[in-house]
């Protein structure tokens, strides 16, 4: 009998299936098992918080392949993620398959290694209960708020939308920053910089005005700043002190999750959706070629806020700073960073699983995304154990009647870990109502000058600036702002993005996020009705919480119940109050022009998703397809997005959302490695007449719309036509509505019953 080994991913699975040996047999569950069902809330808040979990729809053929081989061994060791969403899936898959928890061989690993793989098989564990019911905690959390808000929100609003426990904060975020810039009133001031002829009648030195003697810096208007030019203005400017001085600057300490998906969105200008996934592929497996042992994961696991590294990846990184750089780059003694409070220090810092395997030596192996995304993480971490650089500074005042000029610099003069690499900074953090600060001129070379001596200036250079406003957030700067304030996890922060932009609340300019008009007007009726929702401080505390019942120090049903006795009161009074509201919807225009009467259509939602249509309507019933960039008629299809809690059957990769010549269709993210795809299909909430399975709408060739069973071709029931939840008057059977035709037929043989039907406003006509 052999032994079975359980992963989330075919991809992992494929990695490590040959490092066991003949004995064990490694089969991947592909994500969840079981979750909440979608057409009910699926918790039961009066008994206890009880969570009806069901089979995910499409499941079960492979629950039973795992069951018959789980059946079979002798153990079977659950392997999936190292953290609370890994800790749940095993926790569900032991449910499904009928295995106690007190005898699950759980099994984690940090690296998807041979060596770490196997150690890990060596070292089995029972289930994290703990883990699990903060997982079960956070994900009853969100169902609670999302279904019983969103039915608010369609009533108040528009219908389709959401709400959910962190995006409405995240969305507030966004909101308060543009309402902070749309409240900023710019400042006037004047800045004025000469040129300085030194002493050998050659050279020159830049300085800029930085205040009189007084102590007065600011020159806030013209006349000020003309006052100092005519001052100065042929004058002689005096040497008043030479600062010289030499510092040490630090390299930045090895990627959290957070920190990756920072750098990646300013360095590479990857969405953190994009870093997430990518950084999935290089911790699963990649094939590097046997030089270097095949296919294996290049980093560790990438869901982290640890800065800790362990002692054999420091000397490993120690050994190829002195091979490749020399003795005087690596520190006597090891680099170590503080984690910051408050962070989970379940795994280590993100690093190379192998130090040794140098991107260049395996660019060829890897897609350029990986190439690059792996080729930061590792400089960053071969940095991060460098010495530190050393710099020489030099600062110079000069003084011309009671007036005070400077410039400043500096020179590298030992380049340390900055041989490798270094961070870039991100100016969407900056303070609003700043002033431009020069900066410091690298390599600064100023020619011999002594205190006291004179220069006369060549150039005399006032200029006139405004103080900005605070600029918008980038993701980087977001996800930034989100782990300070405590909002979300390492691992949401991707997800949470995602949503507010995919929902519509918030829209990407550049690399820029800002809301929405319906963005704003959702989060005015939250912040009236819901503060406790999108307060950013009871949003950190219940993230803490959450924290709390990880550490086995809070139950779950407690937190649960502190949360419901504040929101079932914001909710029965918000429900009191919805006739007294009066929300306007903001209209979303489009650049198609009505061929009918030359109107500008704007945006409409229909029974098969958005369309284009006239704004006169019903006067004009013009309407269009949105095939194209709604904003941009000539644009090519908007950027792929991410399908969540879908993954690849064939190697477990992120499913995308692409358009075909046949309507859209999901495909493996891997593409071309990988050309799984899977047709995009909704179900329509109606059962199937001939099975009572659900029933779905497709889309077929010329982009024609029909319905099925989903079990389809097993069941071999389809219609043209959209069924119903209607039942016929004469015989009881479905009603259907006629395609095309404002009609309701009914399909039984012999009954002959229709009824015509209104047409609903802004609805397109069926062509």
């Amino acid at each position: 009998m052999s032994n079975l080994v359980i992963v989330e991913s075919p991809f992992k699975a494929s990695t490590i299936k040959g490092w066991l040996g003949s004995n064990y047999k490694v089969i991947a569950s592909v994500g969840h098992v079981r979750d909440l069902p979608k057409s009910t809330l699926g918790v039961d808040i009066d008994n206890h918080f009880e969570a009806h979990y069901i089979n995910i729809r499409g499941k079960g053929e492979l629950i039973k392949e795992i069951k018959k081989e789980a059946k079979a061994a002798n153990k079977v060791f659950f392997a999936t993620d190292p953290d609370r969403e890994g800790e749940a899936i095993s926790w569900h898959l032991a449910v499904a398959l009928g295995i106690p928890p007190e005898k699950v061989q759980r099994i984690t690993f940090n690296e998807v290694t041979k060596n770490v793989v196997k150690a890990a098989v060596k070292q089995p564990r029972q289930l994290d209960m703990d883990l699990v019911n903060a997982q079960q905690a956070r994900r009853i959390l969100d169902r609670i708020v999302g279904y019983k808000l969103s039915p608010y929100l369609w009533k108040t609003v528009r219908s389709g939308l959401s709400a959910g426990r962190v995006q409405s904060v995240a969305t507030k975020l966004i909101v308060d920053r543009e309402n902070e810039i749309r409240a900023f009133v710019p400042e006037e001031y004047w800045t004025i910089d000469v040129d300085l002829l030194c002493a050998d009648g050659k050279s020159t030195v830049k300085a800029r005005y930085v205040g009189d003697v007084s102590g007065k810096a600011k020159l806030s208007n013209e006349e000020e700043a003309m006052t100092v030019v005519r001052g100065v203005t042929g004058k002689p400017f005096t040497v008043e002190t030479i600062k010289r001085a030499t510092r040490k600057k630090n390299p930045a300490p090895p990627f959290t999750t957070s920190t990756m998906q920072q750098e990646a969105s300013r360095r590479l200008s990857f969405q953190s959706a994009r870093v997430m996934k990518v950084a999935q592929e290089l911790y699963e497996g990649v094939n590097i070629g046997t030089e270097f042992g095949g296919t294996q994961g290049l980093i560790t696991y990438m869901r982290t806020d640890s800065l800790r590294v362990s002692a054999e990846a420091q000397a490993a990184a120690a050994a190829l700073i002195k091979e490749k750089y020399g003795d005087a780059y690596c520190p006597a003694v090891p680099r170590t960073y503080k984690t910051r409070t408050g962070a989970q220090d379940a795994h280590e810092a993100i690093r190379p699983a192998r130090i040794e395997v140098e991107p260049a030596k395996i660019r060829k192996m890897l897609t350029p995304d990986q190439y690059k995304l792996y080729k930061l993480i590792w400089e960053r971490f071969v940095a991060s154990q460098m010495e530190s650089a050393e710099l020489e500074t030099m600062t110079v005042d000069f003084k011309c009647r009671d007036w005070l000029f400077r410039t400043s610099g500096y020179t590298v003069t030992f380049p340390g870990y900055m041989a490798v690499y270094e961070e870039t900074a991100d100016d969407s953090r900056r303070p609003s109502g700043t002033a431009e600060e020069p900066e410091a001129q690298k390599d600064l070379r100023i020619p011999a000058l002594k205190e006291g001596s004179s220069l006369s200036s060549t150039a005399i250079d006032p200029a006139r600036h405004f103080t900005e406003a605070p600029p918008r957030y980038t993701e980087g700067s977001f996800i930034k702002l989100l782990e300070e304030k405590g909002i979300g996890r390492p691992s949401t922060f991707a997800t949470i993005i995602t949503t507010i932009t995919t929902r519509g609340y918030v829209k990407r300019e550049g690399k820029a996020l800002l809301p929405t008009e319906l963005g704003e007007i959702t989060n005015d009726i939250m912040l009236q009705n819901f503060s406790s929702v999108v307060d950013e401080q009871f949003t950190a505390r219940m993230e803490d919480d959450l924290d709390e019942i990880e550490n086995g120090k809070e139950s779950m049903e407690d937190v649960l119940s502190r949360f419901w006795g504040k929101f079932e009161v914001q909710l029965s009074d918000a429900e009191r109050q919805i006739g007294s509201l009066n929300v306007q919807v903001p209209v979303e225009t489009t650049d198609f022009i009505c061929e009918k009467c030359g109107s500008r259509m704007v945006v409409k939602n229909g029974r098969f998703g958005k369309f284009a249509a006239c704004p006169n309507y019903p006067k004009c019933k013009s309407t269009r397809p949105l095939t194209e960039n709604v904003t941009d008629p000539a644009a090519k299809t908007p950027a792929e997005e991410v399908a969540p809690d879908m993954k690849c059957e064939v190697c477990g990769a992120d499913m995308v959302l692409r358009t075909g010549r046949f309507g859209s269709f999901y495909a493996c993210s891997r593409y071309p490695d990988c050309k799984f795809t899977k047709q995009k299909v909704r179900e329509i909430g109606v059962p199937c007449p001939k099975c009572g399975a659900a029933l779905v709408m497709k889309t077929g060739r010329n982009k024609t719309v029909f319905y099925s069973c989903e079990k389809y071709p097993t069941c071999e029931f389809s219609s043209w036509d959209a069924p119903t939840n209607e039942k016929c008057p004469v015989c009881g059977q479905m009603l259907f509505r006629k395609k095309g035709k404002q009609v309701m037929v009914c399909h039984t043989d012999g009954c002959k019953y229709t009824r015509e039907i209104e047409q609903p406003e802004g609805e397109p006509e069926t062509k």
